[in-house]
C-alpha cells in the first residue's frame, strides 16, 4: 500500500478527515481536507472526505458499464463510441456505455426503442464468456482482500473487511481503493464503490457518484442522509409499491422516518416492517460468501416418450417444487427460467424467459414454466419427448427474491402460502401437504 498512512498511528487515523483516491495520502489536518480541493500531495482533486472514513467495513462494488467497458477495452477503435450490447434486432438490452446512457438509453430497453434514442450507437451482441472470465477474474482480486465476499453477479459483489485492518495494514476504505486502483490497471476498466455500515446503505452509496465514484454513508448521517431520497431506492420498492405508497402521500424516504414502526407494520404488516427499518438505515443481513451458483434445475427421464401436455404439465410441476427445495435449501434463487427437453429423436431443446425480479417459489416456477413449455409444443407439434427439465440461472441469494409486494395482494398471498406449506412439510415430512396437481 503506497503512501504516508503507512506509518501513521491509530489515532491519527481517527482525527484525518479524508484521503486521497489517486496517491492514497491520509489528510491529516481539517485544513488538508478542506482549504484546498486537491490533493496536496499529487494535486488530484479524487479526495475522500468524510468523518468516518476509517471506521466503515461493508462495501458495495459494481463494475461500470461492465459488459460496454469489456467491449471497449478489447476495441480501442469503440472508445469515444456509444456501445450498447444486446440483440442486434430483437431483444433488449443487457447495458449501455455511458456516451449511450446519455441519449437515455438503459437497461432491459428493448432494442428498436434504445436505435430510436441513439441511432449513431454500436450494438454487440453479448459475449457472456467473455464477461464471465473478466468477472472472475475482478472477483479473485476481491477474495484476496477479504474471506467475506457475496457476489450478486458477473460484475457487482458486496465485501465485509471488518477486522482486516492488521493484515492490509490500513482501514477497510484505503484498502478499497487500492483495490480499485489495482483493477483499473490489471483489468483496465473503473468500478464504483459504496462504503458504509450495512449492504442496504453499501448498495444505495455505490449508485450515487457512478463512473468511478467512491461514496460513504456514515452512521451518524444515515437518517438524514438518506431521508430527501425517493422511496423506490429503497430494496424492493417497484413501481406498484411507489403507487401504493403515493396514493398514501408517501414519496420519500424520510416520510417513512416520521411514521412509528409499528403503525407501518399495521399499515402494511410485513413490508411496513421492512419499509420502516430500512427507511432508518437498519438492515440486519450479513454478507454470505456461500458458493456462487451458475444454476440449480431438476430433470426427469420418462420410461415412455410424452407428447400429452396435460402429463408433461404434472411432471414440470413436481420438477418445479424440486427445483424450488433446491434454491430453498442453498439459500439461493433465480431470475432466469429455463425448460430442457429431448425428443424421442434425442433433439436437446431449451426455452428461457427472464423474469422481473428472481424467484425461489415453486408456484412461480411452474407458472413460467408452462409458458415455456405451451410455447416448445407450439413449435414442435409433431414431437415425442423423452425428457423434461425446469431450472433456473442468474443465480442470487435468497434476500434478493419474492419479496412481498404491499401493492400486489395476490402475489402477497401465494408467497405466504407457500412459505407456511414448507415450514409444515418441514416439521411433518414432503408428504404432510399435497395439492391437486402433486398426483400423476
Amino acid at each position: 500500500m503506497t503512501g504516508s498512512h503507512q506509518n501513521l498511528t491509530e489515532p491519527d487515523i481517527e482525527t484525518s478527515r479524508g484521503f486521497c483516491r489517486n496517491c492514497l495520502l491520509v489528510l491529516k489536518s481539517e485544513t488538508q481536507a478542506t482549504s484546498e480541493k486537491r490533493c496536496p500531495n499529487c494535486r488530484s482533486p479524487r479526495l475522500l472526505i468524510h468523518p468516518e472514513w476509517w471506521r466503515l467495513s461493508i462495501a458495495h462494488i459494481d463494475c461500470d458499464a461492465f459488459y460496454a467497458a469489456v467491449e471497449k477495452r478489447d476495441r480501442p477503435e469503440l472508445a469515444d463510441k456509444a456501445v450498447i450490447i444486446g440483440g442486434e434486432h430483437r431483444g433488449v438490452v443487457s447495458t449501455a456505455c455511458y456516451k449511450a446512457r446519455i441519449h437515455g438509453v438503459h437497461s432491459a430497453m428493448p432494442i428498436f426503442e434504445a436505435k430510436k434514442r441513439c441511432p449513431d450507437a454500436i450494438i454487440i451482441k453479448p459475449n457472456m464468456a467473455l464477461y464471465n472470465r473478466v468477472g472472475r477474474d475482478i472477483r479473485d482480486m476481491m477474495c484476496a482482500l477479504t474471506p467475506l465476499v457475496q457476489p450478486l453477479s458477473i460484475d457487482e459483489a458486496f465485501l465485509d473487511l471488518t477486522g482486516t485492518e492488521k493484515l492490509h495494514h490500513a482501514p477497510p476504505a484505503l484498502t478499497l481503493a487500492k483495490l480499485v486502483q489495482n483493477i483499473e490497471k490489471d483489468i483496465k476498466i473503473t468500478v464504483s464503490v459504496g462504503l458504509s455500515h450495512n449492504k442496504f446503505l453499501a448498495k444505495l452509496a455505490s449508485d450515487l457518484d457512478k463512473p468511478r465514484g467512491f461514496s460513504v454513508i456514515g452512521v451518524e448521517e444515515t437518517m438524514q442522509r438518506i431521508a430527501p431520497m425517493p422511496v423506490s431506492k429503497i430494496w424492493g420498492v417497484g413501481k406498484a409499491s411507489q403507487e401504493r405508497l403515493a396514493r398514501d402521500g408517501i414519496t420519500l424516504i424520510g416520510q417513512i422516518q416520521s411514521i412509528p414502526i409499528h403503525d407501518m407494520a399495521k399499515r402494511y404488516e410485513s413490508s411496513g416492517l421492512r419499509l420502516a427499518e430500512l427507511s432508518r438505515g437498519i438492515d440486519r443481513r450479513r454478507i454470505d460468501p456461500s458458493r456462487e451458483t451458475k444454476s440449480i434445475s431438476s430433470e426427469t427421464t420418462f420410461d415412455k416418450d410424452i407428447k400429452d401436455i396435460e402429463t408433461l404439465r404434472k411432471h414440470l410441476w413436481q420438477l418445479s417444487q424440486k427445483t424450488a427445495q433446491r434454491c430453498k435449501r442453498q439459500g439461493l434463487a433465480g431470475k432466469t427460467i429455463i425448460l430442457k427437453a429431448k425428443t424421442d429423436r434425442f433433439t436437446t431443446l431449451t426455452r428461457s424467459q427472464t423474469r422481473h425480479s428472481p424467484t425461489q417459489l415453486a408456484e412461480a416456477i411452474y407458472e413460467d414454466g408452462q409458458l415455456l413449455l405451451k410455447q416448445l409444443l407450439l413449435d414442435r407439434p409433431n414431437d415425442y419427448f423423452r425428457l423434461i427439465g425446469i431450472g433456473l440461472s442468474q443465480i442470487v441469494t435468497a434476500d434478493q427474491s419474492d419479496i412481498p409486494d404491499l401493492a400486489e395482494p395476490e402475489r402477497h398471498k401465494k408467497i405466504t402460502t407457500e412459505r407456511t406449506i414448507d415450514k409444515v412439510r418441514e416439521k411433518f415430512g414432503d408428504n404432510s401437504i399435497r395439492k391437486g396437481r402433486d398426483l400423476i
